[in-house]
Order: C-alpha cells, then sequence, then structure tokens
C-alpha cells in the first residue's frame, strides 16, 4: 500500500469515528422540576383590623405563614407599613434566588368589598421553580 492510501484511509477511519462518536453520546437527563408558590395577602381594612400574612408553601406542600402589616391605619394609608410589607417580600424572594429557585409567573388580584363596607384585601402570588 501506498504512503497516499494510508494517508487516506487513516483520514477516513477519522471521520467514521468522529461520527459514530457524536451518535452515541449518552442521552440527556430528564430533569425534575419543583415547583414553590408564595402567596401575599395584604388587608386594606382601615384600622388594623385586617389579617394580612405572606403564606409559603414549598414543593413538599409544606406551609409556612409569616405575619405581615395592613395597608391602612386609623388615619388612612400608612406607608411605613407598605415599605415594610415590601422588603419582607423582597428578603424573601432574594433568599428563594440564592437557593437557586427562578420566579416564573406573578399574578394579583383585589377583592374590594362592596358599597356598604370597607373590606378589602389585596393579593399577590409569586410561582418559583427549581430544576434538578
Amino acid at each position: 500500500m501506498k504512503k497516499s492510501q494510508i494517508f487516506m484511509l487513516g483520514l477516513a477511519l477519522i471521520a467514521i469515528s468522529s461520527v459514530l462518536y457524536s451518535f452515541s453520546s449518552p442521552a440527556p437527563q430528564e430533569s425534575k422540576i419543583k415547583w414553590l408558590q408564595i402567596t401575599v395577602i395584604e388587608s386594606v381594612i382601615p384600622g388594623g383590623a385586617g389579617r394580612s400574612r405572606m403564606i409559603t408553601i414549598d414543593e413538599n406542600g409544606k406551609t409556612d405563614e409569616v405575619k405581615i402589616n395592613n395597608f391602612f391605619s386609623l388615619a388612612g394609608i400608612n406607608f411605613n407599613n407598605v415599605r415594610e410589607n415590601d422588603q419582607t417580600v423582597t428578603n424573601e424572594i432574594q433568599e428563594l434566588t440564592n437557593q437557586g429557585w427562578e420566579l416564573e409567573h406573578i399574578s394579583s388580584g383585589v377583592f374590594s368589598g362592596n358599597q356598604n363596607n370597607t373590606n378589602g384585601i389585596f393579593l399577590t402570588r409569586y410561582l418559583f421553580k427549581k430544576t434538578e
């Protein structure tokens, strides 16, 4: 066999080996997604009579409940309470992202009672996911 034939045969073997190697790579592992939800319920009942909470439900169904402040005091909207609630929620989101959770979706809603009362809540849901 001539040197040029041996060289061409070598190149062909390298090309075939490369193609076979690319097809033999392991199949991707199926990933597992975990879900976690936070529900923030902020009362708009004057005088602090409402019950505001931040409720967390983890991937195992375990529930954690943290008291937060109502939006209103007897004098009207209490901006200090709004700031404290925002800080509490932001701290929780920061902690979860530090643990590898990714904020997937946010939804919010308002219940404003009716014309004869001052009951109401502002509700926000944060849905997080983590892929393992």
